[in-house]
């Protein structure tokens, strides 16, 4: 009974660190995967912004279809003693109206998506934190990013998880580096780490 005790013991402790590694690495999959879901949801939702705005624009054309169309409908109803005269003075005015209604559907098209493409325009989350990034001269964490930009672009939603997936693809791209201290991980562009690398090595060495 003595002899089984601490075989007992050492086999619960390896069974312990094997799930305290298990429940690691599935929280770390779990994290990563939720970055890329709010990633792609907020794909969506740009293009759900896009479809509405396509259907407004499609909305303001066809109104201004009808109206151009009722303009010459109450050509037919001149009484008709006056219907030559009538005729005669609405002709050039139906002629001018008609690229009228056309003209203004375009430039209400064209103001539509203009707005469409402002809501577009502006750097994508890649950018900014690359370009972040780039204005450090020390390692940063993906928490201490996200934070940055945050007060930088109040009016975006800047999640830590979306920017830590970002800054892995920017790894991936080898257009940025990551170190580890400890339990923590930082990153930074591939210049300042050569750079810092460098000044590590210039350093004098002490006797």
């Amino acid at each position: 009974m003595s002899e089984s005790a601490p075989a007992t013991t050492e086999l619960t402790s390896q069974y312990s660190t094997q799930v305290a590694g298990d429940l690691e690495r599935n929280l770390k999959e779990q994290e990563r995967l939720s970055g890329e879901i709010e990633a792609l949801q907020g794909q969506l939702d740009a293009l759900r912004h896009d479809h509405t705005v396509l259907l407004n624009i499609q909305q303001v054309l066809g109104t201004q279809a009808a109206a151009v169309s009722s303009t010459t409908a109450p050509a037919a109803s001149v009484p008709a003693p006056r219907k030559k005269a009538a005729a005669s003075d609405e002709r050039p005015g139906t002629r001018k109206s008609a690229p009228a209604g056309k003209q203004a559907a375009k430039q209400t098209g064209k103001k539509a998506a203009s707005k469409a493409s402002a809501a577009r325009s502006g750097p994508t989350l890649v950018d900014l934190v690359r370009d972040h990034l780039a204005e450090q001269k020390e390692p940063r964490s993906a928490a201490e990013v996200s934070t940055a930009l945050g007060r930088q672009h109040p009016d975006r939603t800047i999640k830590a998880t979306v920017v830590r997936t970002t800054l892995e693809g920017l790894v991936a791209r080898n257009q940025a580096q990551r170190t580890k201290q400890g339990t923590s991980v930082f990153y930074t562009t591939p210049d300042a780490g050569e750079a810092a690398a460098r000044s590590e090595d210039s350093s004098p060495q002490s006797d």
